[in-house]
């Protein structure tokens, strides 16, 4: 089997550590301007840590937002711990980078959406022999920017 360049793997790794670079920026300096974020995660990712109530409440995934309150942002290797508001409650989480869906910026039109294609990968080994393949990986995604324009 000849090797091949794995670009969607890369394009989500670099997408990931461009998301790492802004939130490390954001613990040291704050947010700038109008700058915020709406960050949708796997609530049901094994690393993912979140209240019992929260995780009931959104069992696949939920969205959070970073803008006027939130506290404890603590940036790391594989994802980020921060304590956000929910009604009042102060709740901290802990969100890995591989379980991020999507994180947008809508105050300046920029959005990421990490697709995963491991139900269409299921069905493609199915219909493969026994051959020796590697583990499939997660595609790239273009995304558009236009449903997010206001």
């Amino acid at each position: 089997m000849s090797r091949q360049i794995d670009y969607g793997n890369l394009m989500h790794r670099a997408m990931r550590g461009l998301i790492r670079n802004v939130l490390e920026d954001v613990a040291a300096h704050g947010l700038p301007g109008s700058h915020h974020f709406f960050i949708t995660f796997d609530t049901s990712h094994p690393d993912a840590e979140l209240a019992d109530w929260l995780s009931d409440r959104y069992p696949g995934e939920m969205t959070v937002v970073m803008q006027h309150w939130f506290d404890n942002l603590d940036v790391g290797e594989d994802g980020f711990a921060v304590t956000l508001n929910f009604g009042d409650s102060p709740e901290p989480l802990y969100i890995p980078y591989d379980s991020i869906k999507t994180f947008v910026d809508p105050s300046v039109e920029f959005g990421l959406r990490f697709e995963n294609s491991s139900e269409e990968d299921d069905e493609d080994d199915e219909d493969e022999d026994d051959e020796d393949v590697s583990p499939r990986k997660k595609d790239a995604d273009v995304v558009s920017l236009d449903s997010f324009r206001k």
